[in-house]
């Protein structure tokens, strides 16, 4: 079974997963701010963290029904999932697979939109550069998570998001990276789940196209988007207000689009 760390004893289950060369340690900041309703279950996806690599290549269903035997060992009826990048990906997955168990999703700086055929060969060629040198890898990728406007604040921040990528397995990454060239256009997820849809993305995301995303959104009251004045790192970059939105989104409700 996945990795996985429970905090507080909240009535809401709020099931977290972190994105590419990421682990359970990124939410840390925001968890601070984030309500005492909730119960976290907050799990590193295979090859990444704790969890051991599966095979060579970690498709995102794959992933989706691992997490859903963490879901059933804990005996969750329901839960609210939130997932950052590939998380987010997974999370589309799970919806598919699994849309009865969902009170509410949340796309982390995440898109429903599938690689185009560049971002897939580039995911392919980046297979020989983590076997090369994978240090490299971590330190020409990572900076360019982060906002351009606030490198110089977010130094600290920017190190220690290279110091857990250098940490996950070179074959957990490599398995993600195939994963996520072969994932599908998950678009249709927005318009068929009735659960509530939580967005939140980043004005300065160099991953996902923000722009993009914000154009094939469905107009659907279950459906509620936030931009952000960051990049692709929300946690990092604004864990509090990060954190506001999902305390308030998951218990009130607020304007359906808001710019922050």
């Amino acid at each position: 079974m996945l990795h996985h760390e429970i905090s507080g004893n909240g009535k809401k289950p709020l099931v977290l997963l972190h994105g590419f060369m990421e682990n359970t340690t990124i939410w840390d900041e925001m968890e601070a701010h984030l309500s005492k309703d909730f119960t976290l279950i907050k799990i590193d996806l295979p090859g990444h963290g704790k969890s051991k690599v599966y095979q060579e290549i970690h498709t995102v269903e794959l992933m989706a029904e691992k997490v859903k035997e963490v879901i059933d060992a804990l005996k969750l009826e329901k839960i609210n999932l939130l997932g950052h990048s590939l998380g987010g990906y997974v999370s589309l997955a799970f919806a598919e697979k699994f849309p009865e168990i969902l009170e509410s999703m949340t796309l982390f700086f995440s898109t429903t939109v599938a690689d185009d055929d560049e971002k897939k060969q580039i995911r392919k060629r980046s297979i020989a550069v983590i076997d090369e040198n994978f240090e490299t890898f971590v330190k020409t990728s990572i900076p360019n998570l982060f906002s351009n406007n606030e490198k110089d604040i977010l130094e600290g921040k920017i190190e220690l998001a290279k110091n857990i990528a250098k940490s996950t397995d070179k074959e957990g990454v490599k398995a993600a990276q195939l994963g996520m060239a072969e994932r599908p256009d998950r678009t249709e997820i927005l318009e068929n789940l009735d659960a509530k849809i939580l967005i939140i993305a980043g004005k300065y995301d160099n991953a996902v196209k923000t722009e993009n995303l914000l154009k094939i959104i469905p107009e659907k009251t279950n459906i509620k988007t936030y931009v952000l004045d960051c990049g692709h790192n929300g946690h990092w970059e604004k864990p509090t207000i990060c954190a506001e939105i999902i305390n308030t989104e998951l218990f009130h409700n607020l304007p359906k689009h808001f710019l922050l």
